[in-house]
């Protein structure tokens, strides 16, 4: 490598080190805090209408904020940005995974679970049935209830396989880091 690639190099590294560890503690903890913090908090404490308003505006929001803070993550990998992920498997392998499973949470799912759930409501106030009531409930209801437990529980592995993604990148990057 000539002098002025060792120089170029270990200047994009200085700029890309902290960039990379910010958007992907950033991408983490957004992923950790929305799953396991957020939605639980909200379905305990909201009515259900309130809380139906809320995720279907919040998730929208938070697919599209993971979607990209999983690509800039990837781009700002030390020492070269994207051509890092060449170097390994292990390197490309869990971006291509949380990747993958972000966009189609972004673009599948998401938006399948979303209108499934306003379906759901409008067809509960047209049979007047309740959440939870023990009443019968129509054909129709029952058949929306599956549909948006299949789409909703898809979208939840996707993105705890997109979760999983991270944190097995975590591990590769603390293996990487050399305490001086």
């Amino acid at each position: 490598m000539a002098p002025e690639q060792i120089a170029w190099a270990s200047s994009s590294s200085s700029l890309l080190a902290p960039l990379h560890i910010l958007s992907y503690s950033t991408l983490l903890g957004t992923e950790l805090y929305q799953t396991f913090v957020m939605t639980k908090v909200c379905y305990q404490s909201l009515p259900r209408s309130a809380f139906t308003t809320l995720q279907k505006r919040v998730f929208p929001i938070y697919f599209r904020s993971q979607t990209l803070l999983i690509l800039s993550t990837a781009a700002t990998i030390p020492p070269y940005g994207p051509l890092t992920l060449q170097a390994s498997k292990s390197y490309w392998i869990p971006f291509a995974v949380a990747a993958t499973t972000a966009l189609l949470n972004f673009f599948i799912y998401g938006p399948r679970t979303r209108q499934l759930m306003m379906d759901r409501l409008r067809q509960e106030t047209k049979d007047g049935s309740k959440p939870n009531s023990p009443a019968k409930l129509s054909s129709n209801l029952e058949t929306l209830n599956r549909a948006f437990s299949r789409s909703h529980a898809m979208s939840i592995h996707l993105n705890l396989i997109s979760i999983a993604a991270m944190i097995s990148w975590a591990w590769k990057l603390g293996s990487l880091v050399v305490l001086q």
